[in-house]
């Protein structure tokens, strides 16, 4: 099997996400070709969200269009991200990506893990 472009999306990047992410990425050289969203175990409430520059997406995932900018979401990761919102905020406190998931049971004090 191939990584197939998926027109609807799981997960959905606001504006201020999309233009922070294409703002870090057109300082790489060389250029990756997308975004990987991901879920991965650790945290003190069991999982945490992972974001890391791609080269290519692994045969398995789901691509997902934002304008120019490709997401890649591996099978696994989309069961725990589905209906998931990403926004990038600026605040007094600090600046960074938030997600806002409906899947979330609880997250950790620091707001950094959660459990679904």
């Amino acid at each position: 099997m191939f990584a197939t472009e998926t027109p609807t999306t799981a997960v959905s990047l606001t504006d201020n996400a999309v233009a922070k992410v294409r703002e870090i990425l057109e300082m790489q050289d060389p250029k990756p070709a997308g975004l990987r969203i991901s879920v991965v175990g650790g945290g003190c409430s069991g999982f945490s969200y992972s974001m890391a520059f791609e080269n290519s997406p692994g045969l398995m995932d789901k691509i997902y269009t934002y304008d120019d900018l490709k997401v890649f979401i591996d099978q696994a990761s989309l069961l725990y991200l589905d209906g998931a919102r990403v926004d990038y905020v600026e605040t007094l406190e600090g600046s960074g990506f938030k997600f806002d998931n409906p899947n979330v049971k609880s997250t950790c004090g620091c707001g950094s893990s959660f459990s679904a």
